[in-house]
């Protein structure tokens, strides 16, 4: 059969299910792209869910392919690094690479979103529809049912392949699970934190009220606040907190005044710019922090699971969407080889990109503490001063952890783990045994710094063949 006429089914019309309707679309596949909520053009659906995500160089690379750069960077405000805000002391910025080139962007959700769709749409091989809520999937034979959430009708649709691009909470990724013709394997782990989203609303003048290229953190041990900055001028703020433990927590900050005495005490740079905080506090929803591993992500040759729903991860790297934006590059990549056979499309989609998924998971999760805990530590600022100096004077011989995997976009997320966590744990070792000192020239640090790296890879590499 030729792929011109097969007929694509993508359930969920969020950032990734849409950019893959418009790929798989330009690659002349008829597409049918069903969302169960309301249009996001038509209708704010956010209900206290991010509103902005920080857009790096691998979600860039996927909005080229489908030749939408240009219009994605007209909605992005860039950010330097990461401002730090710490308790009785100024505020620093610690940037993100040693190049000035190299910088994170905040984004819309919604706006992006609608960009995706609205280009899905001008296709003549798409159709969208939206309000119908998948109820039932039939894995063997590639049918899914819907019910509309306005007329209550129930709908029956049946592909040739069907994609489950339906995030975190997937129907689809269920039916997987609850099918007994296959072996599945599933994890759902969640984080002891929460999220309430916030706001820092623009000043008077409509400008911004603090540095707009600039993601803020106020780390604070346990918790922290972070804001990304809009093009209204508003931040969009976020509280990451514990359920239960601590002083303060989601459980018994439960009035007004407690949530203010909160705030004033242990964030007051943020609290001075946030006139609606208790507003926004208790009529945004509190969100869970949770990370979804599960294998294989195809079954019979006509489903794949894509996106959040084969992979959720907690938003602490700012790669969500750019590893689901990286999974559609990845997946155009091997239709190129495969095209035409899914069954061998699938398997090897997921040989290649599950190490890496599961990568930029465990990269998350290590950078939550890192966040909240060690941003605002005197070694952990050495650590990224040596790193910024070697990328200024040294591009092309280093790249820190975090460079190789939010700029270094042709580097897999799990040869990024490996290299950036050797040079994490050789730069701490050096310096906690002062062998890197004022006496020592740049390059000579970054000599010592790249043996001491290969001395920790050598010592890794030994302990995982044990």
């Amino acid at each position: 059969m030729s792929h011109t006429k097969e007929n694509i089914l993508i359930i969920g019309a969020g950032l990734c299910g849409s950019l893959l309707a418009l790929r798989l679309a330009q690659r002349g596949y008829q597409i049918q792209l069903i969302e169960k909520r309301p249009d996001l053009r038509k209708t704010d659906i956010s209900a206290g869910r991010s509103i902005n995500l920080a857009f790096s160089d691998r979600g860039i690379k996927a909005m080229n392919l489908v030749g939408l750069k240009g219009k994605a960077k007209d909605l992005c405000i860039p950010m330097k690094g990461r401002m730090i805000h710490n308790l009785g002391k100024e505020e620093f910025l610690s940037p993100y690479s040693g190049l000035d080139s190299e910088y994170i962007n905040s984004i819309s959700r919604g706006d992006l979103n609608g960009l995706l769709l609205d280009e899905a749409e001008k296709m003549p091989n798409v159709e969208i529809r939206f309000n119908e809520d998948c109820i039932d999937v039939d894995l063997q034979n590639a049918v899914a049912k819907f019910k509309n959430y306005q007329t209550k009708e129930v709908s029956t649709i049946s592909a040739d392949i069907i994609f489950g691009a339906d995030g975190a909470g997937s129907v689809v990724r269920k039916s997987m699970q609850e099918d007994r013709l296959f072996l599945f394997s599933h994890s759902q782990e969640y984080l002891q934190h929460g999220y309430k989203e916030l706001t820092i609303p623009p000043a008077e003048n409509g400008g911004f009220r603090i540095n707009k290229n600039a993601l803020h953190i106020w780390p604070r041990g346990e918790n922290m606040v972070i804001a990304l900055p809009n093009l209204d001028g508003s931040f969009t703020v976020t509280l990451f907190l514990s359920f239960e433990e601590g002083q303060y927590n989601f459980k018994n900050l439960t009035t007004p005044e407690k949530v203010t005495e909160y705030f004033k005490k242990v964030y007051p740079s943020a609290y001075e710019h946030m006139p609606t905080l208790t507003q926004d506090f208790f009529e945004n929803p509190t969100g869970f922090l949770g990370t979804v591993k599960c294998t294989p992500w195809n079954s019979f040759g006509k489903t794949l699971l894509i996106g959040d729903a084969a992979h959720a991860i907690v938003p602490f790297y700012g790669q969500g969407m750019n590893a689901s934006f990286e999974d559609v590059v990845v997946l155009d990549e091997v239709l190129d080889q495969h095209e035409g056979d899914w069954e061998k499309v699938f398997k090897t989609y997921q040989k290649i990109r599950k190490k890496d998924t599961d990568a930029i998971a465990d990269l998350a999760i290590d950078n939550f503490h890192e966040m909240k805990e060690h941003t605002a530590s005197d070694i952990f600022q050495e650590k990224r001063k040596l790193e910024t100096a070697f990328e200024q004077n040294h591009p092309e011989e280093y790249a820190s952890k975090y460079r190789l995997v939010t700029f270094q976009e042709d580097i897999p997320y799990a040869e990024a783990m490996k290299i950036g966590r050797a040079q994490d744990k050789a730069i701490l070792n050096l310096l906690t045994n002062k062998k890197i000192n004022e006496e020592l020239s740049l390059e000579e640090k970054l000599a010592l710094v790249k043996k001491e790296t290969q001395e920790v890879l050598k010592e890794d590499d030994i302990l995982n063949h044990l």
